[in-house]
């Protein structure tokens, strides 16, 4: 009798013996009911059994539901934040109504592409020596919530050169914040959700995210009564709330130890093969080339100042501008992929010409002081057709380079020509000078007749699309 009592004493203490604290720290991250997280996983991938994996850590297996789902709403949030504070449409507006200066308002683009660029090419090695990248991306969150949220009180408290310098401040933290994020998230995607599942995730993410603008500019469009930098303020404050939000959410992931082998630093990779500009004359030319397509992507700010002209300083308009973007983003891309198998080339050229024939248009209609400018519709057509044209050079000059490349010239053409592209469009932030020196229309006209230079520099680069040989 005292055995069985002995053993049943044993069971009880063992029954009670506490989990270790990993255990219950991963439990206490869960957030949702496995269930319905399985569940909804399972309807959303079509998978009928979310264990089968490929790819990815075996430990990592079990989770992926979770970290399916902890991704897509931190990826998602992340995404809509960006809409919010986006430099193309929203921070251009509040410069303007702030009467920050144009030369300003020039650097906008050039310091969120770059300041997300550089920080890749100079933390990638430490980055991944890290055995865990998902503190990388956390710290990333913290800092872009933080940098919007100061933007958010720049606008209540500032205007002038006052507000558009602290602006560009606020802008150069949130790019540098935003480059770890991206230098480390797909590193986590890689190790936590399966191959397969990848690219419904972001599908999945990005479509929400386009919705969630549709709905923003509808209501700025439609239903608001706010003061415009009250609003605006309030939106980058939302912003910066989002992002805190998906660091919550994107620490529910549960990542295992990976691989640290192999973390070249692609800075260092980049300046040593700087010769290829001079003995890789295909590469050479593209370079030019893509350096030529930066108009591209320095002019949709100034169409958000002529916008906002004609707009006598309020919203009207600003809702709309918006909506075209978001659906310029959804419709753009099908038609442009379609085009780009068959030859990347003409993709550029082609979006070129119309980035050229858009600024012209526009620069014609103001000379002429059209009385087309004055309804919000036309400014939101000149956008929505920007956006789809640059939507294009994007697209076009990405598959290019791919296809340019092999397996062993693909990382290195990458590196090179992302750092050669970072100097230069920082370099091209200058163009903004000349808004204040001469007009914004003049700097859209001369940022088209480069357009113009690049669709027929791109048109003449060797054919390297296999349907287009």
């Amino acid at each position: 009798m005292s055995d069985h009592n002995t053993t049943n004493m044993q069971s009880n203490s063992s029954s009670t013996k506490p989990k270790p604290a990993s255990q219950n720290s991963e439990k206490a991250t869960e957030y949702l009911p496995p269930l319905v997280v399985t569940k909804a996983y399972n309807l959303i991938t079509g998978d009928e059994d979310s264990r089968v994996c490929k790819e990815i850590p075996e430990q990592a297996c079990r989770h992926q539901p979770r970290n399916f789902f902890g991704y897509l709403i931190a990826n998602f949030l992340g995404k809509v934040a960006d809409e919010l504070a986006s430099a193309k449409l929203i921070l251009p507006w509040l410069m303007g109504a702030l009467g920050a200066p144009s030369a300003l308002v020039g650097f906008l683009v050039p310091i969120r592409e770059s300041g997300v660029l550089l920080p890749q090419l100079f933390v990638a090695a430490k980055v991944r020596n890290r055995p865990r990248r998902k503190g990388v991306w956390l710290l990333g969150a913290a800092l872009s919530g933080f940098a919007l949220i100061l933007m958010a009180i720049t606008a209540i408290s500032f205007t002038g050169a006052t507000a558009g310098w602290m602006i560009l401040f606020a802008l150069v933290v949130f790019s540098l914040a935003r480059g770890l994020c991206s230098v480390s998230a797909k590193d986590v995607l890689g190790k936590t959700v399966s191959k397969g599942k990848r690219g419904v995730l972001m599908g999945v993410s990005a479509g929400l995210a386009g919705v969630a603008g549709l709905v923003v500019g509808i209501y700025i469009e439609f239903y608001n009564s706010t003061p415009p930098i009250e609003l605006l303020a309030w939106l980058l404050l939302f912003g910066g709330i989002l992002w805190f939000i998906a660091l919550l959410f994107f620490n529910t992931i549960n990542e295992h130890d990976g691989a640290t082998e192999g973390g070249g630093n692609a800075i260092k990779t980049a300046f040593e093969s700087f010769s290829l500009l001079k003995t890789d004359l295909p590469f050479r030319h593209y370079v030019i080339g893509r350096i030529l397509l930066l108009s591209s992507a320095l002019v949709p700010p100034f169409y958000i100042l002529i916008a906002q002209e004609y707009s006598a300083g309020e919203l009207t308009g600003l809702g709309m501008l918006i909506i075209s973007a978001g659906i310029a983003s959804m419709v753009s891309a099908p038609l442009w992929g379609k085009l780009g198998d068959y030859s990347s080339k003409l993709v550029m050229a082609f979006a070129s010409v119309g980035i050229g024939a858009l600024g012209v248009a526009l620069f014609t209609l103001i000379e002429a002081d059209s009385n087309w400018l004055l309804n919000p519709l036309t400014h939101a057509f000149f956008f929505f057709a920007i956006t789809v044209f640059h939507g294009g050079v994007r697209l076009g000059r990405k598959i290019y380079l791919v296809d340019l490349a092999n397996e062993h010239t693909r990382a290195t053409y990458v590196a090179l020509s992302n750092t050669v592209i970072g100097i230069a469009m920082l370099t091209g932030g200058l163009i903004g000078l000349l808004a204040d020196i001469i007009s914004i229309h003049f700097v859209i006209l001369l940022l088209s007749l480069i357009a113009f230079a690049a669709a027929w520099w791109n048109a003449r680069l060797k054919e390297v699309s296999v349907k287009g040989d």
